[in-house]
């Protein structure tokens, strides 16, 4: 009898691993800016398809540039790590995952001229998104245009650049550069004479620095495990010791050299614990840089969004009622910018910021919390992305109350992050958890106060020419740069 339950409860056992779903841990999914662009997984069991019945009728995204080379700061740490590992006075051996550092070199090839710049994966990136952007809205016939918006700096005016082949690009038109061509109006990259009407706001901010101290918390944070990381390593080397800014580049190359040249070997010499709690110092540095940690970030996001919502209101084809713009922006409704730029828009809509379990907000300087929404991986991975869709559904009566539904003529709104749908707090009585338009409209009102004016919150107040509103994507554009496709 004993034996007969023992197989039977060893069946059982077999039976349940069977059902098990292993999951691979992602080092690149963990990488903060450094990563890839990746669809963030569902983190509130919201399906991404839009609801049934319904369709998207307008959407606006802001969103980071495509993946590129690294910084010329950072570069200069890539090279410190080479000229250390390669210096021709030392000797050394380096075995199991360190094992391949003496042949290590760094993946630029052209000095002069990649650092900061896109890379192929980055126009691949930005190509992928026009594909899907088309395939997924339908909103521009074959052969039409698309005016798209981007900051000045080349790498964002690329992706935008390859966001528009991607989503125009039919036929050959090879020989007639003239047919289906897109349109891109460049504003000024992070000036301060612009104020709020800019996709680099921040920048025109006073004092908006005085309320940044992510990169201080992260550094603390960052103190706390890299002694730990290198001494771990150094095991594995013999004749050489590495130190903890060593370990922080060689973190920082396994996203970039995974983007750049497909090695990911870096990528394998840290382990999962560690990669969280470096993808934790890349939240805090968010969160309290440009995020809702910055009492001065809702108020330089908030202008898009308010521009958004007010294009919501009156729907695709049509300029706001409280506006004096003479540009009619399209149904797609794109920006290109850089990647602090968009945490404010996320604080400005109070995303990522409150939870029904206590202690996770604001994020602790010194204790990851796993249940936060807030991640830098999925918000501002290269190519990383805001987005807001506008609902058109047709017979709503039927779902939940039926006259909560109503809004305005059946029209709902949904955040996407990263392609993840993101709830508007309060706000999800929509089919799908979408919020209905009249209670967005509401919501965005109500974060306004929250958020507060830009030019007083700036102090800018009595500066000439200085804004609080978005108004370029309604006025007829002035720099525009044609794309032959």
């Amino acid at each position: 009898m004993f034996g007969v339950l023992r197989i039977t409860s060893v069946l059982l056992i077999v039976a349940s691993l069977t059902r098990v779903t292993v999951s691979i841990f992602d080092p690149l999914q963990h990488s903060g800016p450094a990563s890839p662009y990746f669809d963030a997984p569902s983190q509130f069991g919201i399906p991404t398809a839009t609801p049934s019945g319904c369709r998207v009728d307008q959407a606006a995204y802001i969103l980071r540039h495509g993946s590129r080379y690294p910084e010329p700061g950072s570069f200069a740490g890539w090279q410190a790590l080479f000229a250390k590992l390669h210096n021709q006075s030392q000797t050394y051996t380096a075995r199991g995952p360190l094992a391949f550092l003496p042949q290590w070199v760094p993946p630029v090839d052209d000095i002069p001229h990649e650092p900061l710049f896109l890379s192929a994966t980055g126009a691949g990136e930005s190509f992928m998104l026009g594909v899907d952007l088309r395939k997924r809205y339908g909103f521009t016939a074959g052969g039409g245009n698309l005016t798209v918006w981007a900051a000045s700096q080349q790498r964002v005016l690329d992706t935008a650049t390859y966001f528009l082949r991607g989503y125009l690009s039919q036929g050959n038109y090879l020989s007639s550069p003239n047919k289906n061509r897109g349109s891109i109006v460049v504003l000024p990259d992070s000036v301060n004479f612009t104020f709020a009407d800019s996709l680099t706001p921040s920048a025109a901010c006073p004092n908006y620095n005085s309320g940044n101290t992510g990169s201080a918390k992260a550094t603390a944070f960052r103190a706390g495990y890299l002694t730990k990381i290198a001494t771990r390593l150094n095991k594995f080397l013999k004749g050489l010791t590495l130190v903890e800014g060593d370990v922080g580049v060689m973190m920082d190359l396994c996203g970039f050299q995974a983007e750049i040249n497909g090695d990911t070997r870096f990528c394998d010499v840290f382990e999962p614990e560690e990669w969280l709690e470096y993808e934790y110092a890349h939240d805090l540095n968010y969160y309290y840089g440009s995020g809702p940690g910055n009492p001065f970030a809702a108020a330089t996001g908030f202008p898009w969004a308010k521009a958004i919502s007010d294009l919501f209101a009156v729907g695709p084809n049509a300029l706001p009622e409280n506006g004096n713009g003479n540009f009619v922006p399209p149904p797609l409704i794109m920006g290109f910018t850089h990647d602090n730029n968009l945490p404010p828009v996320l604080a400005a809509l109070g995303l990522w910021n409150t939870s029904s379990t206590r202690g996770v907000y604001p994020l602790s300087p010194t204790t990851p919390n796993p249940v936060r929404k807030f991640r830098s991986s999925y918000l501002v991975a290269f190519r990383g992305y805001i987005a807001l869709e506008r609902i058109t559904c047709g017979d709503v009566s039927g779902i939940g109350s039926g006259a909560a539904f109503v809004g305005k003529n059946g029209v709902f709104v949904r955040v996407r992050i990263n392609n993840a749908p993101v709830p508007v707090p309060d706000c999800t009585s929509g089919p799908g958890a979408t919020c209905p338009l009249h209670d967005f409209l509401g919501h965005v009102e109500k974060r306004s106060v929250q958020s507060g004016d830009f030019v007083q919150r700036c102090g800018l107040t009595g500066v000439a020419n200085a804004t609080s509103k978005v108004e370029f994507l309604t006025r007829q554009p002035e720099d525009i740069l044609l794309v032959g496709l």
